[in-house]
């Protein structure tokens, strides 16, 4: 009889995700002061607005193997966020995984916008990835077979995407590593906890950044050099009796800290000044999410961002060192009639850029899924 699989088997599960918001906050970009970010972030929509629709295709192979790719939909355009395949039968917890695929660093990192628990991105992450740190390469993972869990990780990608650069992706090799290890278990029989540490490794060039310059108006730069970025998270999580269902509170924390040295090239189509460049910078963010009821939750975010050190040589008279902290308040409640669906509505008090507060950001957001879910993030 032949092994080849019926037609049934090789159905894949489908999964649909629409996102639509309206959103009212000040018009123009709002880039957190003093810090490099990733050039491709616009200004966030006001009004009403459609979200990334997300369609989901994933199965397994054969017995070895299971694949998946995200394809994002926005404004006519589709993008391949993922596209990966991975092991399903090495022995001693190893896990294999390469093609394009989300980063496991961090806590939040491996989240897509429509499992985040608030409407937007903190601060943190924004600055340090945009949305979330993708790689191009090979996962490799090992779970200990202990009853605490124990999970550690490593990555080598192309680099392409922010801290790294197109540039510094083009490249025999790789242009970005990271490691990581997360360890977790039960307190009791009604909380559990995860915490975790991860370095990542990049070596953009040519990479794309805008700063407020001296005279306030947005500049363009390209910088060039290493960059190292630690991140450490912990999670606790408590449920009565272990069971979430009526009420269950989550309290979420990350810190990272960001060190870059190189060059720096100020205004590349204009007075092209180019100098060494050494950044030292860090943040961190905390949230609680209560759910008070069934199916209602309220939650509270508090994201801070630290120049610890800047450094930009002769650009020093163009682009003025500061010590100001970007911090930002957000505040939220959500409705989810069934694990399908969602209506959030979220205030926030945004003061992530020296000179220019948002005191009366109002989002307004929904979530529908269409298909099966995939496994839910501790």
């Amino acid at each position: 009889q032949s092994d080849r699989p019926t037609a049934s088997a090789a159905n894949p599960e489908l999964s649909l995700i629409l996102m639509g918001s309206y959103a009212q906050h000040k018009p123009g970009e709002r880039r957190p002061t003093g810090f490099l970010q990733d050039a491709e972030i616009g200004a966030p929509a006001r009004g009403f607005s459609l979200g990334d629709t997300e369609l989901i295709l994933a199965a397994n192979i054969d017995p070895a193997f299971r694949g998946q790719a995200t394809l994002v939909l926005a404004d006519g355009a589709v993008e391949v966020e993922e596209a990966w395949f991975q092991t399903t039968s090495l022995d001693n917890g190893l896990t294999l995984k390469g093609g394009r695929f989300i980063s496991g660093i961090g806590y939040q990192n491996e989240q897509h916008p429509h499992a985040w628990d608030f409407a937007d991105n903190n601060l943190m992450y924004q600055t340090l990835f945009g949305e979330h740190l993708g790689q191009e390469g090979l996962q490799l993972k090992w779970l200990a077979p202990t009853d605490t869990f124990v999970e550690l990780g490593m990555e080598i990608g192309r680099g392409s995407a922010f801290p790294g650069s197109e540039g510094g992706g083009d490249k025999n090799g790789a242009g970005a590593w990271a490691l990581y290890g997360h360890v977790g278990g039960d307190v009791g029989e009604s909380s559990a906890w995860r915490a975790g540490l991860s370095y990542l490794n990049a070596r953009p060039k040519d990479r794309e950044s805008i700063l407020a310059d001296s005279g306030g108006a947005d500049a363009d730069t390209l910088f060039s050099g290493k960059s190292k970025t630690w991140i450490a998270d912990l999670i606790w999580k408590w449920a009565p009796d272990g069971n979430p269902k009526a009420r269950n509170f989550k309290f979420q924390t990350e810190y990272f800290q960001r060190d870059e040295n190189g060059e720096l090239t100020y205004d590349p189509s204009g007075i092209n000044t180019s100098d060494a460049y050494r950044g030292e910078q860090s943040g961190w963010y905390a949230q609680g999410i209560y759910q008070f009821m069934p199916h209602w939750r309220v939650g509270l975010r508090y994201d801070r961002l630290n120049n610890d050190r800047l450094d930009y040589g002769a650009n020093n008279a163009n682009l003025p060192q500061t010590d100001y902290h970007p911090s930002k308040w957000s505040l939220m409640t959500d409705y989810a009639p069934s694990e399908f669906s969602l209506f959030r509505l979220q205030l926030a008090r945004d003061h992530s850029t020296l000179g220019n507060p948002d005191n009366s950001q109002i989002s307004v957001l929904y979530i529908y899924s269409l298909g099966p879910l995939g496994a839910a993030q501790f």
